[in-house]
């Protein structure tokens, strides 16, 4: 039945157009039989709500927008995956954004354009302050992602990037790996990713007694696969014998394998290799790697619920919450020496 109206519903079901108004809403005070007999009417005419006066009565659209810096990174797409199927079960669609990792265009994403679009925002920064963050407009709820420093005003949900950087180091030392090297830092600005697993790099060197020898950091112009070929061949040519790699992601790790590869350096007998966010291309590459993997389905009920708490009305301070980690033991560093 084509142009069906809520009139028409009401007609067919026997109720006054307010009872369907408030099943459509979703409203608790309808009773269960009234409800049913609703539900059946639309069912049997084909009525489709009008979601643009829906939204204008409730002020809400059901929209969620998720922001990170580059989707063609597999993590973040793994995890965008798995954030719309947790607000699909809330019953909310995700609005995707790319900021390519620019201040511009966060700012952007801040900037509060969304209003009346999305409910809420989900966001990954990369360059912007905790200040600048803190002084945006509060038109649209926000919950942070990722390991930049978030305002206390905002909530933001991560893992504990450090001590998991530690763990992989004591992982490796476990192995009787002493020179243990780190690819790679972006230069000549490391983000905020990188300069939190270097920090843990480091307290895990400490905690094994090893040297933190500042000849074992390998930079890369961007943290990617073929710069971290580039960069750890450079290093590896100039004289550099690692016989362990803890890579900052998978990414890197990848590239990481083709150097080590080029140059006859056998994994992990040789030299082990780390990686970081646990993708699906960690357990089909060969060695397969070994790899540190956040509890994405814990961090995206965790984001979704704090943000559906500030959609609701939740005004407090913000909560500053972490998620669990765990190092996925495989090929490229296993349990036990080689």
């Amino acid at each position: 039945m084509a142009n069906v109206r809520l009139s028409d519903v009401a007609k067919h079901a026997g109720v006054s157009p307010k009872t369907v108004s408030n099943v459509v809403h979703g409203y608790a005070h309808v009773r269960e039989s009234t409800r049913a007999r609703v539900q059946r009417a639309i069912d049997e005419l084909g009525y489709r709500p009008n979601m643009r006066g829906r939204n204008l009565a409730t002020g809400r659209t059901k929209m969620l927008a998720l922001a990170f810096p580059d989707l063609r990174i597999p993590y973040f797409a793994e995890l965008a995956h798995v954030i719309a199927e947790a607000a699909g079960q809330q019953g909310y669609r995700l609005l995707l954004e790319e900021s390519g990792g620019t201040p511009e265009a966060e700012r952007t994403i801040l900037s509060a354009e969304e209003a009346g679009i999305v409910d809420g925002v989900l966001f990954q920064p990369v360059w912007l302050t905790s200040t600048e963050i803190a002084q945006r407009r509060r038109d649209v709820p926000l919950v942070l992602l990722g390991e930049n420093t978030a305002p206390l005003s905002v909530d933001h949900v991560r893992i504990d990037n450090i001590a998991a950087a530690a763990r992989v180091v004591e992982h490796l030392a476990a192995l009787g790996r002493r020179r243990i090297a780190f690819l790679c830092a972006e230069h000549p600005t490391p983000s905020e990713t990188s300069k939190m697993r270097l920090i843990g790099y480091q307290q895990g060197l400490e905690t094994c007694g090893l040297p933190v020898d500042p000849a074992l950091i390998v930079s890369g112009s961007v943290a990617d696969a073929d710069s971290a070929c580039t960069s750890l061949t450079a290093a590896l040519d100039a004289g550099m014998a690692p016989d362990a790699l803890v890579c900052r992601d998978d990414l890197v790790a990848l590239g990481a394998l083709r150097a080590l590869s080029q140059r006859g350096l056998r994994v992990p007998e040789e030299v082990a290799v780390t990686g970081w966010d646990d993708i699906t291309l960690a357990s089909a590459v060969r060695p397969s790697l070994t790899s540190i993997r956040a509890d994405g389905a814990q961090l995206a009920r965790r984001a979704l619920g704090l943000l559906l708490e500030r959609i609701e009305g939740y005004e407090g301070l913000g909560r500053h919450e972490i998620v669990g980690h765990s190092l996925v033991v495989r090929e490229s560093a296993p349990a036990r020496a080689v």
